[in-house]
């Protein structure tokens, strides 16, 4: 399912002709914009819901990068929401994964900043920092190293992120696999906002999760196994 037709669907599921922009033509705005853009928010906000109840491969995606001698931060990717693994390379191309820690333990165990070395151990420090006086905070997340890379080594950051919406994208891997997952929760919020009758959003709340069901049957459960290492799906017989 495209942007276009789930836009269609929406309208046509909530019996509501919420004004919109005439697709393809950029000069139909003015005062039709608005409807428009609140039917967008409630398609990004089922997005939102989806991407954090399951964990498809589709939301994750990796970067390299590198340390800097003597410096125990590292700056995460402007769309980063949460670490998948990460993985320091030394010269040798050997991988070495690093063990999540809180920031207290990596203080703790390496307390100076001459304690050096390969890597072992990452923490999220928090918001980076500029070098502005005074600094500027950021939006963006930071990684604190133990011990203090002792030189400039390759990393590689496996993470989570939100993909482009369907909205901007107009196809994503979501409305083309679990469309009707995208679909019922929009609807649901569609209905909250038009204060739709109870048994509406109770029925739209029913599609929505029974949707969910098989989408974290996939994205929990089928793509985290095999025939080879767990053996092919069974169902008891009397």
């Amino acid at each position: 399912m495209n942007y276009i037709t789930l836009f269609e669907t929406i309208k046509g599921y909530c019996e509501n002709d919420f004004p919109n922009t005439q697709f393809g033509d950029p000069t139909a705005v003015d005062a039709t914009f608005t409807s428009k853009e609140q039917v967008d928010t409630f398609i990004q906000q089922a997005e939102q819901r989806i991407y954090n109840s399951v964990q498809f491969p589709a939301i994750r995606k990796n970067v390299t990068g590198l340390t800097t001698a003597s410096n125990k931060y590292l700056s995460s990717p402007s769309d980063f929401l949460a670490v998948y693994s990460i993985a320091v390379i030394d010269g040798d191309g050997n991988y070495e994964y690093l063990l999540n820690k809180d920031v207290n333990f990596i203080r703790q165990a390496y307390p100076s900043p001459t304690d050096t070395g390969l890597p072992r151990y990452y923490a999220i420090f928090g918001p980076t920092t500029t070098n502005a006086t005074p600094p500027v905070i950021t939006n963006e997340y930071s990684f604190i190293l133990g011990p203090t890379p002792d030189a400039e080594y390759s990393i590689e950051l496996h993470y989570y992120y939100y993909p482009e919406s369907i909205v901007t994208a107009s196809t994503t891997w979501l409305g083309d696999n679990f469309d009707s997952a995208l679909l019922y929760g929009a609807l649901c919020e569609a209905a909250t906002f038009m204060k739709g009758e109870p048994d509406v959003l109770a029925n739209y709340n029913k599609r929505y999760e029974e949707s969910m069901i098989l989408a974290k049957r996939l994205g929990d459960g089928m793509e985290r196994r095999d025939a080879y290492r767990s053996g092919q799906a069974r169902m008891s017989v009397n």
